[in-house]
């Protein structure tokens, strides 16, 4: 999750009296409204919690009322003391820091705490509607809609809820995975479009684990309702004879058939990403890009109109980062953002092992750049607790005495220091980034503008792969 302060607002007090309110926003979408009094007090129970040696550095009080500029540094220190916490995987997952987004949040957009209806799709294009308080947090939603289709609990861990938006045309753009720091119902509340909905899916990638919710009635039928609706969108490549036996094993009622054949096929158990842009094999290529298999696929549209299609596996990624910008909106100024509408850019650049001894970084413009980032960093997740001889239950968070922990194999797995780069070419961002002695697994990095290179915007892959031109 990309965690931003772009903005500030002067609002008014209960008494009359005017205050700075500091915007928080999440993957360039407002979260909350909070006051400089509030972050102050959430940083003072953290110290008194986790020690003031783990706490980062918080911007001091001021005596006197802020000047413009006085206002502006404080956004940007509060906004990377905000990120500073999400990143570090104590502090970023802690029920304290959790809580206190889940309350702005709802404070607000100004919704009381009470019983409501939320509606849950399916990706057969079913609803599910469960009755929950505006105030139940993710995970109690998702426990919610389990009990509501009869999913045992030890599947629960499986699936998870994502927002996402449906086009006139019927296409599906995941916009992101619903996290612990919000509140469903608020969430999609505050987007006041029926273009928004939460839905469940599956959210392990290694299709091993098919096996284990396939021994349920109900976890079976919400694995097949997946794959066919993937077939029917075309994010799962089908061939005229593949798709007669599997209209066969539909009109059988052969669920486990029809999804162990869905398993064969190309791009089984991927996400497709809609449209952008990539610098790969050039600038200014319009690509589509799935993610899957532990790969990031490219079928990319060349400036003479050539197509290729080509994948970037997770093991041959040294390191990524997200970073965002706030254009202006095409309007002929080259104005600042606070003086034009503006929309928040989005990029992904990682850094690819082509060859034994190159290394290239391969960039995509998009506005899912964070979903891809999230995407990348469960492959890895996933990759070492197979690794470690772990299993994806044992992945799975647990709330316990309230507030929710790390498993013990994930909280023991940390990055590597990132390798050096025998490219030559860069050697300024190879410096940059030994900065990091160890990477947060967790935490999705991002950086304000797209030329503030620091050693916070990387993310170092533990399961990194040398390998050489004969693998290739």
């Amino acid at each position: 999750m990309h965690f931003s302060i772009p903005e500030t607002e002067v609002r008014s007090g209960e008494n009359g009296s005017t205050y700075v309110a500091y915007n928080i926003h999440v993957n360039g979408v407002l979260h909350c409204r909070v006051r400089y009094s509030q972050l102050l007090g959430l940083h003072e129970q953290i110290k008194k919690e986790y020690g003031s040696n783990v706490v980062p550095a918080f911007p001091p009080k001021k005596i006197f009322t802020l000047t413009p500029a006085e206002v502006e540094q404080r956004r940007e220190q509060l906004e990377k003391y905000m990120q500073a916490v999400r990143q570090d995987p104590l502090l970023g997952t802690s029920e304290m820091f959790n809580s206190f987004l889940r309350k702005a949040q709802q404070e607000t957009q100004q919704i009381p705490t009470e019983e409501v209806a939320l509606d849950i799709c399916l990706s057969n294009g079913q609803k599910v509607t469960v009755n929950i308080l505006s105030s139940d947090q993710t995970e109690d939603v998702l426990d919610t809609v389990a009990t509501k289709l009869d999913l045992p609990e030890d599947l629960v861990g499986y699936f998870s809820l994502f927002l996402v938006r449906e086009g006139v045309d019927g296409g599906l753009t995941f916009v992101r995975k619903l996290q612990e720091f919000e509140l469903p119902y608020v969430s999609i509340t505050s987007l006041r479009s029926s273009e928004f909905h939460i839905l469940l899916r599956k959210s392990y990638w290694d299709m091993v684990y098919d096996s284990d919710v396939m021994e349920n009635r109900v976890g079976l039928n919400l694995l097949y309702a997946q794959t066919v609706s993937d077939i029917e969108r075309g994010w799962i490549i089908v061939n005229k004879d593949q798709h007669r036996q599997l209209k066969s094993l539909q009109e059988k009622g052969s669920k486990k058939e029809f999804i162990h054949l869905g398993q064969t096929l190309k791009y089984y158990g991927y996400i497709k990403f809609d449209p952008c842009i990539t610098d790969f094999p050039e600038k200014g290529c319009q690509v589509i890009v799935g993610a899957g298999n532990n790969e990031l696929n490219f079928h990319v549209k060349l400036p003479n109109e050539q197509m290729k299609e080509g994948s970037f596996k997770v093991t041959r990624m040294r390191c990524w980062r997200v970073t965002s910008s706030q254009v202006p909106i095409a309007n002929g100024t080259t104005n600042p953002c606070s003086s034009a509408k503006c929309e928040v850019k989005l990029e992904l650049a990682f850094e690819y092992l082509m060859s034994k001894d190159r290394l290239r970084w391969v960039t995509i413009t998009s506005q899912q750049a964070i979903m891809m980032s999230i995407c990348l960093q469960s492959m890895v997740d996933e990759l070492m607790v197979k690794k470690s001889g772990g299993s994806i239950k044992k992945m799975l968070r647990k709330r316990h005495n309230g507030s929710m922990h790390r498993p013990d194999c994930q909280q023991a797995v940390k990055s590597p220091p990132l390798l050096d780069s025998p490219d030559p070419s860069r050697e300024q961002m190879v410096k940059l980034s030994t900065k990091l002695s160890s990477v947060s697994l967790r935490g999705i990095s991002a950086s304000n503008s797209a030329n503030d290179i620091s050693g916070n915007d990387f993310h170092g892959n533990y399961a990194f792969e040398g390998i050489g031109d004969d693998d290739l």
